[in-house]
């Protein structure tokens, strides 16, 4: 049940709110058949162009999430953050925290078509973010650069969150890169 609502959350179909409840979004019926209709499509050259398209969405979050997060928004994102420090040896609790450290940011940025499209991509692309972390080494390594992440979006300087996330996102995607080859896809 609970990765059942992961994966609705990451579609955009709910928001899941904790203390209050998991909730249907308006856009839903616009949003489901579109992400459906761009996983069919998906192979090896259309993950690797996802990927690219994702990693600038996700830089242009982390700079609007600078300069627009809330003190209660900027606690939350500290909570994914040391959620994902204390599940180093659990890769499941690892990734959810991940993926919610990443769709917190995409909802401080105070974008919803941003927040759409990112959702929309993560989710295409999620089974490869799940084969990608796949060792000690590597999970550190993007626990020390979602944390200089969270520390440029704390300070609210959005050319230091923007160079932080590209920093973040080119690892992340050589990772993602080396699943899909790897797989052969």
């Amino acid at each position: 049940m609970r990765e059942a609502l992961a994966a609705l959350e990451l579609l955009g179909i709910v928001d899941v709110r904790p203390g209050s409840g998991t909730y249907l979004r308006g856009a839903a019926s616009e949003l489901l058949p579109k992400t459906l209709s761009w996983g069919l499509m998906l192979g090896q050259q259309r993950t690797r162009d996802l990927i690219e398209v994702r990693n600038e969405l996700e830089v242009q979050a982390a700079r609007l999430a600078a300069e627009r997060a809330t003190d209660d928004e900027l606690a939350l994102l500290r909570e994914h953050l040391d959620a994902m420090r204390a599940h180093h040896d659990d890769l499941q609790q690892f990734v959810d925290a991940d993926l919610r450290f990443h769709l917190q940011i995409g909802l401080s940025a105070r974008n919803p078509v941003l927040l759409d499209l990112l959702q929309s991509l993560r989710s295409l692309i999620r089974v490869w973010v799940d084969r990608a972390l796949h060792d000690e080494h590597h999970i550190r390594l993007a626990t020390e650069e979602h944390s200089r992440v969270y520390d440029a979006i704390a300070s609210r300087d959005p050319e230091r969150a923007d160079a932080a996330m590209q920093d973040h996102m080119r690892t992340a995607s050589q990772r993602l890169v080396a699943s899909l080859d790897s797989n052969g896809s």
